[in-house]
């Protein structure tokens, strides 16, 4: 705070409290004239009610009288008059530093003993479930929602199918939450509309569902051609590359004949972010336990 600021600070608060603190001596022997019934003249309802007049208490007064000398106080321990450090030398940023040093002094022993285990080992554990559901909550749950039922107008997949795009093992989930993920479906609009129709029936008939079997088999041809590539020749995806399944009937954009249309007419460019600029690599370690857990619980609940 600047002398400026601090000398303004001063003068309101002398100002503020020595006009009350003046108000608080003066008012128990100010004199305020009465009438003879007791009462200062005033009235309502015609006169039925009249004001009347009565000393303070004597506790309003020793409890008005305590409370000046609380805030004298707080003023000469604490911040608060100007730039006065206070007595104490009390800041936030030393209490907010004293309170991560005693939280870090709790979490690393639990830390390091949940990153001793393997992701899978760690789902099983109930402090890194308790752990890891705080971090999840507190960064993933915006794409993924609170449930991690996922998201797919944002194509943020399902995290408790055990259907995933790039491998469900313990450390590759932990890779796509350290290093981030970034899909790539192009688009294929060149082929013209007749055949991203024709495809779109293709694909519904992989996953098994109703679909125009003239308009599909018009497709095949294309889709062995060149979707096979990534997706392979049954369709079944490619985990290397983060090319979904598509016979599973499990979609990221939705599995709706439009869905499928928009996606292979205009493709898709899904993005993980990298999170191990903002989390720790213990803190990956345990959220990556959670998400494990989450398309596992039966089998870490039995461990």
């Amino acid at each position: 705070m600047s002398s400026g600021w601090s000398l303004w600070v001063m003068a309101l608060v002398v100002i503020n409290m020595g006009v009350i603190f003046f108000l608080f001596l003066w008012a128990p022997h100010a004199r305020v004239p009465i009438l003879p019934d007791g009462t200062t003249g005033h009235s309502w309802a015609h006169g039925e009610i009249r004001e009347g007049m009565h000393r303070l208490p004597l506790w309003w007064i020793l409890g008005s009288f305590a409370m000046f000398i609380s805030a004298f106080t707080y003023l000469t321990l604490f911040p608060g008059f100007g730039g006065n450090h206070g007595l104490l030398q009390w800041t936030a940023h030393g209490e907010l530093a004293k309170n991560v040093e005693q939280n870090k002094a709790r979490l690393d022993p639990l830390l390091a003993r949940l990153t001793a285990m393997s992701v899978e080992q760690a789902a099983a554990d109930p402090q890194a479930l308790h752990l890891g559901e705080r971090l999840f909550v507190d960064n993933c749950a915006a794409c993924h929602g609170r449930n991690a039922h996922g998201n797919p107008l944002l194509g943020a997949p399902n995290l408790t199918d055990d259907d995933w795009l790039y491998g469900g093992s313990g450390e590759a989930i932990k890779t796509s939450i350290h290093d981030g993920r970034n899909g790539v479906m192009p688009p294929w609009n060149a082929l013209g509309e007749e055949t991203v129709k024709n495809l779109a029936q293709y694909v519904l008939g992989l996953s098994g569902q109703p679909h125009d079997a003239t308009m599909a088999a018009k497709a095949e041809e294309t889709f062995k051609g060149t979707c096979s590539a990534c997706h392979g020749a049954d369709g079944k995806g490619n985990q290397g590359i983060g090319a979904p399944n598509l016979t599973d009937k499990i979609w990221l954009y939705g599995g709706s004949q439009a869905a499928i249309e928009e996606t292979i007419r205009n493709g898709r460019q899904g993005q993980m972010p990298t999170w191990s600029a903002r989390l720790p690599d213990a803190d990956i370690h345990v959220l990556a336990a959670y998400v494990y857990h989450l398309s596992h619980r039966g089998e870490t609940a039995a461990q």
